[in-house]
């Protein structure tokens, strides 16, 4: 198993059984990759062919308008996978952008290889069907959460979501989560 790879192996096996044929054969698909502070794994526009897996570091979804308003979608950190991946499986641009905010290493995979996996093996089928169904949960929280939650509710999500994380990452990233301007938000941690 290559050297960066052990917690990649790991993860995928808390998911499902999978054995070392199958380990070995994933290894020899990936390649370890960094991104520095800023870079983007996958920009909007470009249709994407790869996903990764985090090993070290954070990244964030996010959108632009016309405007060059910005709106992030979420917060990815260590040992999650970043992909658009209904952008791949559709061939078509990606909406948002995948941008590393700190240094960050990550385990990348070309789509075709992984759709070569899932073709293989059952094991990866139960995997990808943990993501969709980790991810649908995701966004049926935070279409709760702008439904039904204020502006300090939905912070205060964030802040149990990620704890920490207000440490390492700009504020206006913050407010353009929770969906308010930055000065909105200095009014809620004053409040608080």
């Amino acid at each position: 198993m290559k050297k960066s790879f052990p917690s990649f192996i790991n993860t995928l096996r808390s998911i499902t059984e999978i054995s070392q044929s199958q380990a070995d054969k994933i290894c020899s698909m990936a390649r370890r990759a960094e991104l520095e502070k800023g870079e983007c794994f996958i920009r909007a526009g470009d249709i994407p062919e790869k996903l990764a897996f985090v090993t070290k570091g954070l990244f964030r979804y996010y959108y632009l308008n016309k405007k060059g308003d910005e709106f992030t979608k979420g917060f990815f950190l260590k040992n999650t996978f970043i992909s658009s991946y209904s952008a791949m499986i559709q061939d078509r641009a990606s909406y948002f952008t995948i941008q590393a905010l700190e240094k960050s290493e990550i385990i990348v995979i070309r789509y075709l290889d992984w759709e070569r996996l899932l073709q293989d093996h059952d094991c990866w089928t139960r995997v990808l069907l943990s993501f969709i169904e980790k991810g649908f949960c995701v966004k049926e929280a935070r279409e709760r959460e702008f439904l039904l939650f204020n502006a300090m509710e939905r912070y205060t999500s964030f802040l149990e979501l990620f704890p920490g994380l207000e440490k390492r990452i700009k504020q206006h990233m913050i407010a353009s989560y929770v969906g308010i301007t930055p000065v909105a938000l200095s009014r809620i941690k004053k409040k608080m």
